[in-house]
């Protein structure tokens, strides 16, 4: 999409759910106006004038792509996101939000077998980490409920998010392997990396600064 230096607020992509929650936090926190009832809008588009910004609201899987197309200029995602969906984006601070892990979970008696099938949200991320591991696997696409697969016999182990790991502990299941931790990251279009340099970079400097602080 074209852009014009005149085309001066800053849009947005942000994830709707705890990661908004997290990140409007730590923007209040770099000193920026970010209105608090805004944590509970509906809206899918939110100006903040206050803040030269507007916000898009958007599922976190398709925060890369809004960035990619240009239609926002920066975005917060997930670096589970950003591996699986490897978009053409800056990426730009680690926000150090949202922290979880990507694992390999399974029951607990679970033995190796030949070609064992593993469920995932993240088909690319598990095809390469168990290719790398020199292990032939069926990797099964799923979109939800990925604690059902090894269950009910769909797959042998699942790759998925684990935060706090209760919902494995509730369904018997357990965590084998770590491939990676995760935490939240500002991305940006390659053009308005260019065009909106400074107001891009001033966000930048506020928020290493607040996330330094936080240690």
């Amino acid at each position: 999409m074209e852009k014009t230096a005149g085309d001066s607020v800053l849009k947005v992509a942000m994830p709707k759910g705890r990661i908004y929650k997290q990140a409007s936090k730590l923007f209040r926190e770099a000193g920026l106006l970010i209105p608090e009832d805004f944590d509970d809008s509906r809206k899918l588009i939110i100006p903040v004038p206050e803040a030269n910004m507007e916000f898009i609201m958007a599922k976190p899987v398709d925060v890369p792509t809004y960035v990619e197309y240009g239609v926002a200029d920066i975005g917060i995602v997930g670096k589970d996101v950003l591996m699986e969906e490897n978009k053409d984006v800056y990426e730009l601070i680690d926000l150090g939000i949202a922290r979880c892990r990507m694992s390999v979970i399974g029951l607990p008696g679970w033995k190796p077998v030949m070609y064992p099938r593993v469920a995932t949200k993240y088909p690319s991320v598990a095809s390469q980490y168990f290719r790398e591991g020199g292990q032939q696997v069926e990797v099964i696409k799923l979109n939800g409920s990925i604690e059902l697969a090894p269950l009910i016999g769909l797959a042998d182990r699942i790759v998925d998010m684990v935060e706090t790991g209760q919902t494995l502990k509730e369904n018997g299941l357990v965590e084998m392997e770590t491939l990676f931790q995760v935490t939240s990251r500002l991305i940006a279009n390659r053009v308005s990396y260019r065009l909106k340099n400074q107001a891009i970079q001033e966000l930048c400097d506020r928020l290493g600064q607040r996330i330094a602080a936080r240690g």
